[in-house]
């Protein structure tokens, strides 16, 4: 193979994953988590008299996708080139399975498989010859792990089939399968759906799941919101480099919560009065004819009974769900600067 036919390289090497990781808990689809593979501590980055990372933090357990959340702009990128050790901090430290990679640069290909940019292959080669270069460049790769990768991503039926052939979406996951090659312990994808058409994107956000289940760490960093909340177990949002908010993807839903209690025939007026002495109300407003309750979800049996007790008969009490794109835009507002 000569050079001339090989496209740059975009993915980070990496090898074997450590030693099996304590328990710490368990994610969204009763996968275990176990012990932290990365943590970024303070971590700020200057470009002269711009700040593009202000003075963040973030954790990744082996087992869970933390979605790592922002506009374009924020800092994602900047900061997934520090822990990769491609831009050095102004200030901070990111630490790697427990290791200062300011002293030992080598913790990134020892544990981290990464894909930053569109991957690229030999165009002329068939997807499983793709793979068995690269494992030929980071070291002994049985066979037998290539069969399981092409399996993971769904390329098994297509493997024989030349790279140059592929659908971006197709080469999008054999990207994906390159940097699994030496089983990292930590998985960062950069934007992996961008420029791919829907069904492209759908068959990524199908097999990010499938890393943590497989015990490896998974740092998503998307501007897609509506990505981020179907396969991430944790979320981490920032805006102009700094942290605006993060915790569970289920917790940060029903921070935005709300009931909507219908009352079709009565006063709303009079319903919103029955209500209010229910504990655990924060606010109750009317909203075309309806009640909208800021509340737990459990007080709707409470709200029931005061409303029957009145002699109102609610139709329907539904639980009412935000998303991350209507938590985002809340707090983006709310954290505008004054002009």
């Amino acid at each position: 193979m000569s050079t001339e036919t090989m496209v740059e390289q975009q993915t980070v090497g990496t090898a074997p994953g450590n030693a099996a990781p304590t328990i710490a808990g368990v994610g969204r689809r009763g996968q275990v988590q176990g012990q932290v593979i990365l943590e970024a501590s303070s971590l700020t980055k200057r470009f002269k008299s711009m700040v593009a990372v202000d003075d963040l933090n973030l954790t990744v357990r082996t087992g869970e996708v933390l979605g790592f959340l922002g506009p374009n702009g924020a800092g994602k990128s900047t900061t997934v080139g520090m822990i990769l050790g491609l831009i050095r901090p102004s200030s901070g430290t990111v630490r790697i399975a427990g290791q200062d990679l300011a002293s030992n640069a080598s913790l990134v290909s020892e544990n981290i498989g990464a894909i930053i940019e569109n991957p690229a292959f030999y165009p002329y080669m068939s997807g499983r010859d793709n793979l068995r270069a690269h494992a030929m460049a980071v070291g002994k790769i049985p066979e037998s792990r290539i069969d399981s990768l092409l399996e993971l991503v769904n390329l098994s039926e297509r493997a024989r089939h030349k790279y140059k052939t592929y659908s971006l979406g197709m080469k999008q996951r054999l990207g994906i399968a390159s940097t699994l090659l030496t089983d990292p312990a930590l998985v960062i994808l950069d934007e992996p759906t961008n420029g791919l058409d829907p069904a492209g994107q759908r068959e990524i956000r199908a097999i990010i799941p499938r890393l943590a289940d497989q015990g490896h760490g998974v740092l998503l960093a998307s501007h897609m919101l509506h990505e981020v909340e179907q396969v991430s177990d944790r979320v981490l949002i920032v805006r102009r480099g700094r942290l605006i908010t993060e915790g569970s993807v289920d917790d940060l839903l029903r921070r935005g919560g709300y009931i909507e209690v219908s009352v079709p025939g009565y006063d709303p007026e009079l319903a919103q009065k029955a209500i209010r002495p229910v504990q655990q109300i924060e606010q109750v407003t009317i909203e075309n004819g309806k009640l909208i309750v800021v509340a737990p979800e459990d007080v709707g049996s409470a709200l029931n009974r005061a409303l029957v007790e009145q002699g109102i008969f609610a139709s329907a009490i539904m639980p009412k769900h935000s998303t991350l794109e209507d938590l985002f835009l809340e707090l983006t507002d709310e954290t505008e600067e004054p002009a």
